[in-house]
């Protein structure tokens, strides 16, 4: 198999080629046709010290055709087309092959494009487990209730908006900071967009509307938390994909009975969580709403093929902060 790799945190990926891993237990041997890029990639790269036995192979976001499949396997098929996010603890998905858990790969949409489905499943479970297993929000008994996504127009954010929306039934209220990221966010269904670089309390405020029940921090949970305290409802909760660099002040929360949780949506993954399943049924439903065309993928530009300058360009484009919905890569040549 070929795939591209890191030697340290500066240089750019080097073409490699390894033997073939073969399926065993669980694992599913996936020949990639696509992959989708996201920060967590370019975090991974940043963390890498040399020297390395061997180059790092990032990426966790990926559709492609099942090839082989381990004696325990029972949820899939050789010929399967499929989508997943992935282990980080395992290598990724900038490569020909890969190796992954049936347990955490879904069915591919049947009515997307291979780019278009490629987008999807690590922003996808990222906001399912958000919304439903993090902050607990159930679309019967909390329909109508306010939530705040702060970063709506990046990859997390720009399927959150509609999961938010059109699954929960929920009135959404998103940042946004430039009006082409403000456009997207009304285009995928939030009835407000507030500017994250300006006081937020004030703008939400002045919409007229109670405060948030929930908030969901994509960006910046430092910068943010103090309005994020000042806005969150009696009894609400809040939850951030963002690690902190300093310490939050947990007692802004207590006379409110506010919460705060964490999502990384690697957690079952990396611990082998009892309810690892939950993220292939998570994506079969995704697939199902996308198919149902409830959601839309979140695509926004294809760079080209899987190669050190097109990985490069990807990276670069998502460090600059500007970049709408998700940016995906065609499989190897």
């Amino acid at each position: 198999m070929k795939a591209f790799g890191f030697n340290d945190s500066d240089s750019p990926a080097q073409l490699i080629e390894q033997d073939t891993p073969t399926a065993h237990g669980h694992d599913l041997l996936i020949e990639i046709d696509a992959i989708a890029v996201n920060p967590v990639d370019t975090k991974i790269k940043a963390g890498i010290k040399a020297p390395l036995a061997s180059a790092k192979i990032v990426g966790w976001d990926a559709v492609g055709i099942i090839t082989q499949i381990g004696d325990e396997v029972e949820l899939f098929k050789v010929g399967d087309k499929v989508f997943y996010a992935g282990d980080v603890t395992r290598p990724g998905c900038y490569a020909s092959h890969q190796l992954v858990d049936e347990r955490i790969v879904g069915h591919a949409p049947k009515n997307l494009s291979t780019e278009h489905a490629a987008a999807m499943p690590l922003t996808s479970i990222t906001a399912w487990e958000a919304l439903f297993s993090r902050l607990k929000i159930n679309s019967e008994t909390d329909a109508n209730k306010r939530i705040l996504i702060i970063g709506g127009a990046g990859g997390v954010g720009s399927i959150a908006i509609q999961l938010a929306k059109k699954v929960a039934n929920l009135t959404v209220i998103t940042t946004a900071s430039r009006s082409e990221s403000e456009q997207w966010c009304l285009e995928l269904g939030a009835d407000h967009v507030i500017n994250h670089h300006s006081d937020m309390a004030l703008q939400y405020r002045s919409l007229g509307i109670a405060d948030p029940d929930y908030i969901l921090c994509l960006n910046n949970t430092d910068q943010h938390y103090p309005a994020m305290a000042e806005l969150i409802a009696p009894q609400g909760m809040i939850c951030t994909i963002v690690g902190s660099q300093n310490k939050l002040d947990l007692d802004l929360l207590k006379n409110k009975s506010a919460g705060l949780v964490w999502e990384f949506m690697f957690t079952r993954p990396l611990f082998k969580t009892d309810d690892l399943i939950a993220q292939h049924h998570i994506l079969n439903t995704l697939a199902q709403l996308l198919d149902d065309k409830v959601i839309i993928s979140t695509l926004k530009s294809v760079i080209g093929p899987i190669s050190s300058e097109n990985i490069s360009r990807a990276h670069q484009q998502l460090q600059s902060g500007t970049t709408l919905g998700k940016l995906v890569l065609s499989g190897l040549n």
